[in-house]
């Protein structure tokens, strides 16, 4: 998908500013839906998820903060920026603090927002499969703060429906998972998007090598080991490109 294609999620309950914003992305390509309050925004979201999402600070019942975290929990690959007639320093570091990518002031200077939609699609998105719900949300933190977009899956099933709605650069696969294993994602992952990158990531030793010979066979481009040396990691991920012919196991 590319970012002029992406889905963008508007909440706020300005309606007239958020038809005239719906109409200026929707002009650029963006598929783009409405929401005029959160509860509604989090309705939408169970149903599809979203790139993006430009939440108004300040609405009546919940507000852009608390929603924001309600969407991280619901959708955590949905990049938030915040939008504020009253942006204080205490605020913007909350959101920030929240996940949230930007805090903008209002009234939205347009092309900067454009430029800032652009640039943000644009950033590497990663996919983490691991059923330890802590180190999915370290893991997130982590890469978060290193500028990429971070979608997890707890399980098989729900890597399968992530893989389907969208185009990751880069899938991070524990080996274990509750309905299956890392080989049956690793498969379908070349499968779907073969362009993407594969780290096999697992915490056990001696017991698993049978499946991780297998892997190594499906051509999977890293094997870490856990507690993952994430300078080894970070390298990994700024390689462009699939890592074609470089193999490597961290002990």
């Amino acid at each position: 998908m590319s970012a002029q294609s992406a889905s963008i999620l508007l909440v706020d309950d300005d309606i007239d500013a958020c038809a005239n914003m719906a109409d200026i992305l929707g002009e650029l390509g963006y598929q783009v839906d409405v929401a005029h309050e959160g509860e509604t925004a989090l309705e939408i979201l169970r149903l599809r998820p979203f790139a993006m999402a430009l939440l108004d600070l300040r609405m009546p019942g919940m507000d852009g903060l608390a929603l924001y975290r309600e969407i991280k929990k619901l959708r955590p690959g949905t990049v938030a920026i915040i939008v504020s007639a009253y942006v204080d320093v205490t605020a913007v570091q909350e959101a920030l603090a929240a996940g949230a990518w930007k805090v903008l002031t209002k009234p939205v200077d347009v092309p900067r927002l454009l430029r800032l939609i652009g640039e943000t699609l644009d950033r590497p998105l990663v996919l983490v499969v691991d059923d330890d719900e802590d180190f999915c949300a370290n893991l997130w933190d982590l890469l978060h703060e290193r500028g990429y977009r971070i979608c997890l899956a707890h399980n098989a099933v729900d890597a399968a429906n992530q893989l389907a709605t969208a185009s990751y650069h880069v899938v991070l696969i524990d080996m274990k998972l509750p309905d299956g294993d890392g080989l049956g994602v690793l498969r379908l992952v070349r499968t779907v998007s073969p362009q993407a990158r594969c780290v096999i990531l697992t915490g056990c030793r001696g017991e698993l090598d049978p499946l991780l010979d297998c892997v190594r066979a499906e051509g999977v481009d890293a094997i870490c080991y856990k507690p993952l040396d994430v300078s080894q990691l970070l390298n990994l991920l700024k390689t462009p490109g699939r890592l074609t012919g470089l193999k490597w196991d961290t002990p």
